[in-house]
């Protein structure tokens, strides 16, 4: 993504993302947290490097970012998996792009009290007018991921209470009506909470919102994918014996 400049970046009109303010500059188009929005200049410079970077974690499609003030932000680049990859990369179709579509629903989940990473901006860069690239941008979080951490931590109890945790968090979830459509042990997110451990929900770009609890039948669904997901990443139990995979995955 070319970067912008000072001149010529003006706000245009609210797009419906409460709390969120659009600018354009040629191809790109970004969404910035209105109490963010004079420091457009900066991030979108920042950003707009975020490609030519080796990225991190899941796809390696990670970047963080520090500004100039210190504050620090992860930007998380939209990548292909599978094999079409190999052909689109990270170009996709659409009339909506998939970032502005997560900005909006991180948001909706954030003020319902599903614990997820704090939503900052997204920007999208149109190729055509169907074709785009893009990436979403969250404050950063210290810590690492669920299956990170339980090959990391050799304590059993920690370990078992880190589990309690996730579970905690996907109640959470369920109960004000997310479906997260790829719940894995990738986008657990484990961090810190005075002193102690807690669990943020990552990557919800393929996620939909419900007006009340999650149907039974969608709980089923994400908590099979999950399993499915453990059981790939450790099909011996090696790190997540079966009662811990229970505890986590139990309908």
């Amino acid at each position: 993504m070319r970067p912008a400049t000072r001149r010529g970046y003006r706000p245009s009109a609210d797009v419906g993302l409460a709390g969120f303010q659009k600018f354009e500059l040629g191809r790109q188009v970004v969404y910035l947290r209105r109490d963010l929005a004079f420091r457009a200049p900066a991030i979108v410079a920042s950003l707009s490097r975020v490609h030519s970077g080796q990225g991190k974690g899941n796809r390696s499609s990670g970047v963080p970012l520090t500004l100039e003030d210190g504050s620090e932000l992860f930007a998380r680049i939209s990548r292909r998996g599978g094999l079409i990859r190999l052909i689109l990369k990270d170009l996709y179709l659409g009339m909506r792009a998939r970032p502005v579509r997560e900005l909006g629903i991180t948001a909706e989940a954030r003020r319902r009290g599903i614990p997820v990473a704090e939503p900052i901006g997204a920007m999208v860069e149109w190729v055509t007018p169907i074709l785009y690239r893009g990436l979403f941008l969250t404050r950063a979080l210290p810590g690492m991921t669920l299956w990170e951490f339980l090959c990391t931590d050799d304590d059993a109890l920690v370990r078992a209470h880190v589990v309690e945790q996730a579970r905690k968090a996907i109640d959470t979830m369920h109960g004000k009506g997310l479906f997260h459509a790829d719940l894995n042990l990738h986008n657990l997110f484990v961090t810190t909470a005075h002193e102690s451990f807690a669990i943020a929900i990552l990557d919800l770009d393929r996620a939909h919102l419900w007006p009340g609890a999650l149907p039974p039948r969608m709980r089923v669904q994400n908590l099979a994918r999950l399993r499915r997901s453990a059981q790939k990443l450790d099909p011996s139990g090696r790190y997540l014996d079966p009662r811990a995979l229970e505890s986590l995955t139990r309908r």
